[in-house]
């Protein structure tokens, strides 16, 4: 006997396909795990690989095996030499994914004539690294803000710049920094618009970086959300937003002593980050951690007590710059900054042992929850528990991004055919798509 119901199937059907399927992915495109940022003044094209020999050189003098790695992080033996393989490798091969030439607060302030002969040096020296393949798979400039006495100023150095450049990389921005309202975005979006047409470039290729450091970048003076409308104003060029600590703490009056990424309203503004931009194509990253690893003591004869002081100055801050970056990986911020050399084998050091630590475990539950779901849709059960399918599935494609594990290894692990991987999407994979 069949249970009466008022609806037809033909109402039913329509309200299904209305309604649409839900799946969850992360945003499409690899990510870089961190960015780079060097004062404009400083850009050269030999900047990038100069970055990565002073990398190599801190890690090599005060990392020098996958012993002391362990000793100074806290990272298990048992990862701790494959660990130590992949920063050895990725400092070689790719030590900086990430770089912007920086006209704001690692540029200061200087005269329009000086201004302007950086702006088209910078172009030139982009020239050179483009020609000569020195510059890294994501590349950038940050302008002024694009408010008050700044504005024309950001308008200029941005016309120089990108008036000087003969061509520019694939995935390159322009960051836009202390944004106050979605005009401001929809404005640089129409400067865009106006330079692409006069010289020839793609049509919406510049993309668009925006800084959340202000608190009318998170709320309206209305109380809305701000991001979605700033999003919008961009017309499709916002690639990614990066959350500014120091200056979003310091706005809200928190004294300077406890201007910090750990801050509570620094968590509060990450979290509006991530609740507003989620299910978009936008990516998120943290900020920056100024404590950087630098030795005290300079030279090649020092003494004991200078050498061993330098360790521990280094050492403190690594261990800093890993436990925030640690912090970002496990609150779903999957890049950060680095503004020295320095910090990176730390920053580096951190995403691969977030990985490994969680890459056994991961892959067997991921094993499980697919064999689970291909069960419930054999009885016509529904499988409930999708999300965190997907979530794993995720850990995976950032994993690969980051180059922690190979797209192989990850099949290998999981039974999952690389396809599937990349594609990234849990619901088809059950499906069989």
């Amino acid at each position: 006997m069949s249970n009466r119901t008022t609806l037809s199937d033909e109402f039913t059907r329509a309200l299904v396909e209305r309604l649409g399927p839900t799946e969850t992915r992360i945003s499409e495109g690899r990510q870089p795990v961190h960015v780079v940022y060097g004062g404009a003044h400083l850009f050269k094209a030999d900047t990038i690989p100069k970055l990565g020999r002073i990398a190599r050189s801190f890690f090599e003098t005060y990392a020098s095996d996958s012993a002391r790695l362990s000793e100074i992080f806290g990272i298990d033996a048992a990862i701790a030499d494959r660990v130590f393989e992949l920063v050895t490798r990725k400092l070689e091969a790719e030590p900086v994914e990430d770089f912007r030439i920086d006209f704001e607060d690692g540029y200061g302030p200087r005269t329009d004539a000086e201004e302007d002969a950086h702006a088209e040096a910078a172009a030139r020296e982009t020239n050179a690294a483009m020609e000569q393949a020195t510059l890294p798979p994501f590349f950038g400039i940050r302008i002024k803000p694009l408010s008050g006495q700044s504005s024309r100023r950001a308008i200029r150095t941005l016309d120089i710049y990108l008036s000087a450049v003969t061509s520019l990389p694939e995935r390159f921005v322009v960051t836009l920094p202390k944004i106050t309202s979605a005009e401001q975005v929809a404005a640089l979006a129409d400067l865009l618009d106006e330079i692409e047409s006069k010289r020839g470039i793609r049509e919406g290729s510049i993309g668009i970086e925006l800084m959340i450091e202000t608190p009318q970048s998170i709320l309206t003076s209305d109380g809305r959300i701000a991001l979605p409308s700033m999003v919008e104003a961009g017309r499709g060029r916002v690639r990614s937003a990066h959350f500014g600590a120091y200056d979003y703490t310091a706005s809200l009056g928190i004294t300077a002593a406890h201007q910090d990424m750990r801050h509570a309203a620094s968590d509060f503004a990450r979290h509006m980050m991530q609740a507003s931009l989620a299910e978009t194509s936008v990516h998120i990253s943290d900020g920056a951690n100024s404590i950087l690893p630098i030795p005290p003591h300079r030279g090649d004869d020092l003494t004991e007590s200078q050498r061993i002081e330098n360790h521990a100055v280094v050492e403190r801050a690594w261990r800093l710059h890993y436990d925030l970056s640690r912090r970002s990986l496990a609150n779903g911020f999957f890049q950060g900054w680095d503004l020295h050399p320095a910090q990176i084998p730390a920053r580096y050091a951190a995403v691969f042992a977030f990985f490994f630590e969680e890459m056994d475990s991961s892959a067997a539950r991921l094993r499980n929850f697919i064999d689970q779901a291909a069960r419930a849709t054999l009885v016509g059960d529904v499988f409930d528990d999708a999300a965190t399918g997907q979530g794993l599935l995720n850990f995976f494609v950032r994993a690969i991004d980051a180059g922690a594990v190979s797209e192989d290894e990850v099949s290998y692990r999981t039974g999952i055919e690389v396809n599937n991987v990349r594609e990234g999407s849990f619901a088809k994979i059950v499906r069989g798509d």
